[in-house]
């Protein structure tokens, strides 16, 4: 079995915006969701000041104190997103298929808001005082097992770590369950909160983050010749996978149809990326060949792009191994130069970002790219473009050296 997978629902929160509307207003615009966080998050010790917060989230405008109080940040921001997605698509309960509906939820690091909290009081109060939610917030299976108590779905039921690469593989691993007829729709994403301080701490450690603090919108600069490092970010995103059949016959919206997924293993570093690209070549050469489709045929890739000098430069190189001398001809970008990088959400949020740029037939750019460098010599589109995108693809890449590619598809 063969089953074509479309997509029929967006939601997303994220620091530039909540909402695929407020989302992609403020992605052609060029609004940055990067500003100082020192004043939420206590980083006196740490050189790093700076990252993209979701500033305005109120848990209690989208549920009660009791169940906020139950759960992670990054729960939150999943239970947000897949209700919007869900609201997106016309979906609710008495509409969805319960039995055959799957929850697919990728994230890097899970609950690690509610970790500190905990290891805080325990060091200071003792164990009895440690709160009985600690462990169901803290685990990154969490995310996936609340939304699907929230609506009843008794489909596949799982969390995806892969760092970076997290909410991608979701996707990617949801689409190969609705088409091996496994279930018939799925909401599948990614979620992360990981803007504490004991993640500063360890990022700044190994030199994976921008210090530019007196200028943080302007600090991610995927590509750039001058970049320094990633903005960490929070925020979550998924989508509503559905078999095209089912989602013709109830008149669905079609974003797009998920042609090809790639995946791969770099099996050489666990924070560093291949230094020929390997993985990040297998990945989206299996995707264009599950496809179907030629390398031409590709318009845009929404490149993972982190600002940081080796992924940038890897990245490259393996897009150029992949197209050959037509890669210059692919438009690429990085959304994460204004959402900042939100790490196993990523992948999610940018897949989302494909979909709407081909919806509507625009380009956002990859801001701040300003000096060129010698070993990222291709079109990053520095400025938000008008143009046909049929054919598009999503990168992520993530520490440990886990790749996936996500194929896009105008739907016919």
């Amino acid at each position: 079995m063969d089953r074509r997978v479309v997509v029929t629902g967006i939601g997303l929160v994220t620091p530039i915006g909540t909402g695929k509307d407020a989302f992609w207003d403020a992605l052609v615009s060029g609004v940055s969701g990067v500003r100082r966080v020192d004043d939420l998050v206590d980083l006196s010790e740490i050189d790093v000041k700076i990252g993209a917060i979701v500033a305005s989230f109120d848990p209690l405008k989208y549920m009660d104190k009791r169940r906020a109080r139950r759960i992670d940040r990054s729960t939150q921001f999943a239970l947000v997103a897949s209700k919007l997605a869900l609201d997106d698509a016309g979906l609710s309960p008495s509409d969805l298929p319960l039995e055959r509906t799957a929850a697919i939820a990728g994230t890097g690091i899970g609950g690690l808001q509610t970790m500190e909290e905990n290891f805080a009081v325990l060091a200071e109060h003792g164990p009895h005082r440690v709160s009985p939610f600690f462990v169901p917030r803290l685990m990154p299976n969490a995310i996936a097992g609340q939304i699907a108590i929230e609506y009843g779905m008794r489909g596949p039921n799982f969390g995806v770590v892969s760092a970076c690469a997290s909410s991608a593989h979701a996707i990617g691993i949801a689409s190969e369950l609705i088409r091996s007829g496994l279930c018939d729709v799925a909401v599948a994403g990614g979620s992360e909160a990981a803007l504490v301080r004991i993640a500063y701490a360890g990022f700044t450690k190994i030199g994976a983050l921008s210090s530019r603090n007196d200028e943080p919108q302007r600090a991610s600069r995927p590509f750039d010749k001058n970049r320094d490092g990633f903005i960490m970010g929070e925020g979550g995103g998924f989508i509503i996978l559905e078999e095209r059949e089912r989602a013709l016959k109830r008149d669905a919206h079609i974003y797009g149809e998920l042609v090809g997924f790639g995946m791969s293993a770099d099996a050489e570093h666990i924070t560093a990326p291949a230094e020929d690209g390997a993985g990040a070549v297998k990945a989206m050469r299996m995707a264009i060949d599950r496809a179907g489709i030629a390398t031409p045929d590709v318009d845009y890739i929404n490149a993972h792009g982190t600002s940081t000098i080796l992924n940038d430069k890897i990245e490259t190189l393996a897009i150029k191994t992949v197209f050959g001398a037509g890669a210059k001809n692919v438009k690429i970008s990085s959304t994460k130069s204004q959402t900042g990088h939100l790490l196993g959400a990523a992948g999610a949020v940018e897949a989302i970002a494909t979909l709407l740029s081909m919806e509507h037939g625009v380009i956002p750019a990859t801001r701040n790219y300003e000096t060129p460098d010698p070993e990222c010599d291709l079109d990053y589109t520095p400025r938000t473009v008008e143009k046909k995108v049929d054919v598009a693809m999503s990168n992520s890449f993530g520490f440990g050296g886990q790749n996936a590619s996500l194929l896009f598809k105008k739907s016919k």
